[in-house]
């Protein structure tokens, strides 16, 4: 039997728990132990915003992440959504969700899945865009250039944020314990400011733990946040949980 390429290693993911499964089945079915250290909490934001936006008067709607969708779902229910109101999502995961709630026609990039991706569809496109009005729907923070760039191409930009990211409440001991055993053999992340919390939390062992572990990230920006950390083998993937691991495989791969 051909041995699976993960097999033996120990993968650290550090998304919030309700979006860690897809990941960690896909790097366990490679073989691989995973240990999710979930260093974000998502806590719902004011919901005032999101009920007053008239949304039959917007154009298209646009969705973050599985968060933006979930928390926006629950605060007004598919049934507000106009037919006519077109939705897209920056990813396979939040197209997923998206469809999750009955959303049967999702606009999503195929190959690179951030704001730059969603600029370059068609349906972004200045001709499209110029006078409609759009809706971005995020959590707190995050970058403003599909803001900004929408804005420019002559869209009237509704945004609103319907969730917070809060640093979790973790006990670094047994990670570190894990790292100093040298049981662990990577780290992943999905977001820099995930980045930021992990190392409120593990402090000088997270530090050095960036110094001695392969790290991966999805998207430049992250890996230059990993790199300005102090992260010495940091590793872009392609994104999506597939993409991740797929970096992962050819990085670490038996």
């Amino acid at each position: 039997m051909t041995e699976k390429p993960l097999a033996g290693r120990c993968i650290v993911t550090t998304r919030p728990a309700a979006q860690a499964d897809g990941l960690a089945s896909i790097l366990q079915d490679l073989g691989a132990t995973v240990l999710n250290f979930p260093v974000m909490t998502i806590a719902p934001a004011d919901p005032a915003p999101l009920r007053e936006i008239p949304l039959e008067t917007c154009t298209l709607a646009f969705f973050v992440s599985p968060n933006a969708v979930d928390r926006a779902l629950q605060i007004r229910p598919r049934a507000d959504w106009p037919a006519s109101l077109r939705v897209a999502a920056v990813g396979p995961a939040s197209a997923h969700a998206l469809g999750a709630h009955g959303f049967n026609e999702v606009l999503c990039p195929h190959d690179r899945f951030d704001s730059e991706g969603v600029l370059a569809l068609p349906e972004f496109s200045q001709q499209a865009v110029a006078g409609k009005r759009i809706l971005i729907v995020r959590g707190d923070g995050g970058r403003e250039l599909l803001t900004d760039t929408l804005a420019d191409r002559g869209a009237k930009v509704l945004t609103v944020s319907c969730y917070r990211r809060i640093c979790a409440t973790l006990d670094p001991l047994p990670l570190a314990a894990d790292f100093h055993a040298g049981k662990l053999s990577a780290l992943v992340f999905s977001a820099s400011q995930g980045l930021t919390f992990f190392l409120e939390i593990m402090g000088e062992k997270g530090l050095r733990m960036l110094r001695e572990l392969p790290t991966f990230a999805p998207h430049p920006r992250i890996c230059e946040a990993l790199r300005s950390a102090g992260a010495v083998r940091v590793v872009l993937t392609p994104g999506g949980d597939a993409g991740i691991a797929e970096g992962v495989v050819q990085t670490l791969k038996n």
